[in-house]
């Protein structure tokens, strides 16, 4: 049997006033319904990960963004459903213009913004995104980490 490669997506962890912006899935979606998460999504073919993020900011909250152009931090997590790994390349970003909204209605139901001791008791898509925010909002620093879910 062949490995199937990872999904990898990019995604903006927004602040905003020692908030971060999440989005609510619908709970309509077949990957990760019902749960709280950051703003971005799938990396296309010959797309880069900066670009993705751009681009998926731009479809999903109408917000524009220069490109990263530093690395942003990369964490796998396993897929729910034991199929490949999900890579996610995350991005702290604190500046756009335009205010995020959701254009997106089929695949969001909600934005909010959280202090990162919010978190407690909230639907997420995976449990280690309160660390994940307080390792990127405190430190920052680029490096690879493995979730296992």
């Amino acid at each position: 049997m062949v490995d199937r490669p990872a999904h990898r997506c990019a995604a903006a962890v927004l602040v905003r006033d020692g908030r971060v912006l999440l989005t609510h899935r619908s709970p309509a979606r077949s990957w990760f319904p019902d749960v709280w998460d950051f703003p971005g999504g799938h990396v296309e073919v010959d797309e880069s990960d900066a670009a993705a993020l751009v681009r998926e900011l731009r479809e999903e909250l109408g917000i524009d963004m220069a490109e990263p152009t530093s690395p942003g931090v990369v964490v796998e997590f396993d897929d729910p459903d034991g199929a490949s790994p999900v890579t996610i390349v995350f991005w702290v970003v604190q500046a756009w213009s335009g205010e995020p909204r959701n254009r997106d209605l089929a695949e969001h139901d909600e934005l909010r913004w959280f202090l990162p001791g919010e978190l407690s008791g909230v639907a997420l898509a995976d449990p280690s995104y309160p660390a994940l925010i307080e390792r990127l909002l405190g430190a920052g620093q680029d490096r690879t980490q493995r979730q296992n879910g």
